[in-house]
């Protein structure tokens, strides 16, 4: 099973914490933009430091940061994969297309990850990331420590995570992203999920989508 899956939806909806476990379970590789650029910030590369102002007013990076970043990741790729936060625009869904028609391959799947605005809002003000290993989660979900459950990090809140960014986040994913889901939506490769239950639950549900969509050769 070596499915091309992409991960869509607004701030807060669950797409790392449902892309890297959708991941590990099917042994696919995974890659988390908003994560891979808040270590960049943190490590002070120069990735970070052109990408640091930007994530501070809430926006998303240009393509032509983007794409050099995304190219070089799947050119190391040898199976399947897992995107979380690319594409984020529809020229950035052509980039993605012309990579892979170059290679005769395709995009299996794009799910997209739907939450009600108010409860994207209560997560984001409740939510941690261990600065180690990117582990994202609540509060109730640290390990009996108080630490993070995956590498015992210290979690703690994201800078970018106060309301104002949060909807500027939203308001560029609803201008910038859901012509994206349409798009994959026209192409007969979106699959809406209601990712609003509590996050285990949503994980055996979406397991149990790309299984269906594996088994029935909807996903290869």
């Amino acid at each position: 099973m070596s499915p091309r899956l992409v991960l869509l939806g607004p701030p807060a909806s669950g797409k790392g914490t449902q892309g890297r476990r959708l991941a590990e379970e099917l042994g696919l590789s995974y890659i988390g933009t908003g994560a891979l650029l808040r270590s960049a910030v943190e490590e002070g590369t120069e990735l970070g430091k052109q990408a640091e102002p930007i994530l501070a007013r809430g926006e998303y990076l240009p393509d032509s940061l983007m794409w050099p970043i995304m190219a070089d990741w799947l050119e190391h790729q040898q199976g399947g994969w897992v995107l979380d936060g690319f594409p984020r625009s529809v020229a950035q869904a052509d980039f993605l297309d012309a990579w892979l028609a170059a290679r005769e391959l395709r995009l299996d799947a794009a799910i997209a990850l739907e939450v009600p605005p108010d409860e994207l809002l209560i997560r984001v003000s409740n939510r941690l990331e261990c600065p180690e290993c990117r582990w994202s989660g609540r509060p109730e979900d640290l390990n009996g420590a108080g630490r993070c459950p995956d590498c015992g990090g210290v979690a703690v809140p994201r800078a970018d995570d106060t309301p104002s960014n949060f909807r500027s986040r939203l308001a560029e994913y609803q201008e910038n992203t859901l012509p994206v889901v349409l798009r994959y939506e026209q192409a007969g490769l979106l699959h809406r999920f209601d990712a609003t239950p509590d996050p285990g639950v949503v994980a055996k549900r979406l397991l149990d989508l790309v299984k269906s969509l594996i088994s029935h050769g909807q996903a290869a």
